[in-house]
């Protein structure tokens, strides 16, 4: 594997450059935290003053494509786990492919997420745009679509991030991997699987309420 032989002058050895890598990954990490934190405290605050309104918002959700797209998503952390594990001079094109089907599984994501989008925008449920929910819990299904679709929005975002920083590794780790490029795929693993974390916690939020109260 080559490796540089020399770090910048503030770090004391590659072993301390890596470990502040991973530290800043964290203090990134908790600054999203409180992000989609308070995105969670919107939506349980307003569930609490629309509880109908938002199951019935719930109801409205592609729970298929939904669940779907967990699975995917618990799929491709799987396969970037095991990137890392694999990281190896020896095994850096089974380290690319590992990372290449992670991206696949996370442009298929996206391309379902698009396909409920359309479906939506079909079914006059974008707020802003073309909401025409009639009725008396009109109001509360629509507060659930403004979270819903700035919720998912930002974590597709972020999973569009992800896919980037796991195509240009794949392409380093494939060409001439180094320790530098295990720190940095070891960061952009946790980043992945922050990713995946928050978007179980959507799923749950956003396509069950509805539907096991019914």
């Amino acid at each position: 594997m080559r490796d540089l032989p020399a770090v910048a002058p503030q770090f004391a050895s590659v072993g301390h450059r890596d470990e502040t890598a991973e530290l800043g990954m964290w203090v990134f990490i908790a600054t999203e935290v409180l992000l989609f934190g308070g995105l969670l405290l919107a939506y349980f605050v307003y569930r609490h003053a629309y509880p109908q309104g938002f199951a019935t918002g719930s109801r409205h959700t592609e729970i298929v494509i939904g669940t779907a797209n967990t699975a995917i998503l618990l799929t491709s952390s799987f396969l970037v786990a095991w990137a890392v594990e694999m990281f190896s001079a020896e095994t850096r094109k089974l380290t690319a492919w590992l990372l290449a089907a992670a991206i696949c599984l996370g442009l298929a994501f996206i391309a379902l997420k698009g396909i409920e989008y359309h479906g939506e925008y079909e079914e006059h449920l974008v707020p802003g745009i073309d909401f025409e929910f009639k009725g008396d819990l009109a109001n509360g299904v629509q507060l659930f679509f403004i979270f819903y679709f700035i919720a998912t929005a930002i974590h597709a975002l972020h999973m569009i991030i992800g896919i980037g920083l796991l195509a240009a590794l794949a392409l380093l780790c494939r060409n001439a991997p180094s320790s530098r490029h295990r720190a940095a795929l070891h960061s952009a693993a946790l980043y992945w699987h922050f990713v995946d974390i928050v978007w179980i916690f959507l799923f749950a939020l956003i396509y069950l309420p509805g539907r096991s109260s019914s």
